[in-house]
């Protein structure tokens, strides 16, 4: 499986690593290449594997020793180019936030189906945001700190408040292309500029800032 997607699998039940393990397994282009019950075996591991650290983590929040918010930053430090997305029962507010803020590319629950766990580590190789969708909606609906209004329109233009709103819904670019009838390429580039003027690298951080921004409700 040259062309697969590798995947490392930090989670302390053995029972839900079972569960992974049989939904990856009938995935052809998806491979489970490491699994750890913890985060200091998971970055031992990462640490003595350089540049063969694989596409996706799949990380649980609620470990033990190292959780997987404080392992997190390290991880990122041991493999930079490596996704992860946080895979966990825990949908509170400064959980979400902490991970986004971390540089987590997506937050998926344990109630998640094996076809959506699957689908949001393709999403989130090809640079896209992969989000629980309960949790997409608490993203849109938690508001922070705001400019003043005045302030707001000089941060995005229209499009890229459309599109950011659709991020923000759990929409890949390819469904946001349709829904807005436009290219993939020119919603690639808005995306782009998105992450430029809100200075991010990825969906999940692009939306926190909005809401903190509070242009979500500027749009509404």
């Amino acid at each position: 499986m040259s062309d697969s997607i590798t995947v490392m699998l930090v989670e302390d039940s053995r029972e839900y690593r079972e569960v992974i393990q049989l939904a990856l397994k009938r995935d052809g282009k998806i491979e489970l290449v490491s699994e750890f019950g913890t985060a200091e075996i998971a970055l031992r591991n990462l640490r003595n594997q350089g540049e063969q650290s694989p596409d996706v983590i799949l990380l649980d929040l609620r470990l033990p020793g190292m959780s997987g918010l404080d392992a997190l930053p390290e991880i990122k430090k041991s493999a930079p180019e490596t996704k992860v997305i946080i895979l966990t029962q825990s949908d509170n507010e400064a959980d979400v936030l902490r991970a986004i803020s971390l540089g987590a590319a997506g937050y998926l629950l344990k109630s998640s189906t094996a076809t959506q766990i699957k689908e949001g580590v393709r999403v989130v190789v090809n640079n896209g945001a992969s989000l629980d969708p309960g949790v997409a909606k608490f993203l849109m609906a938690s508001l922070q700190s705001r400019l003043p209004k005045g302030e707001v329109e000089k941060v995005l233009t229209d499009r890229e408040m459309e599109i950011l709103t659709l991020l923000g819904q759990g929409l890949v670019k390819k469904e946001i292309a349709q829904n807005l009838g436009i290219s993939y390429p020119t919603v690639d580039t808005h995306v782009g500029h998105i992450y430029e003027k809100l200075k991010v690298h990825n969906a999940p951080s692009a939306i926190n800032v909005a809401h903190r921004l509070g242009l979500f409700d500027h749009s509404e």
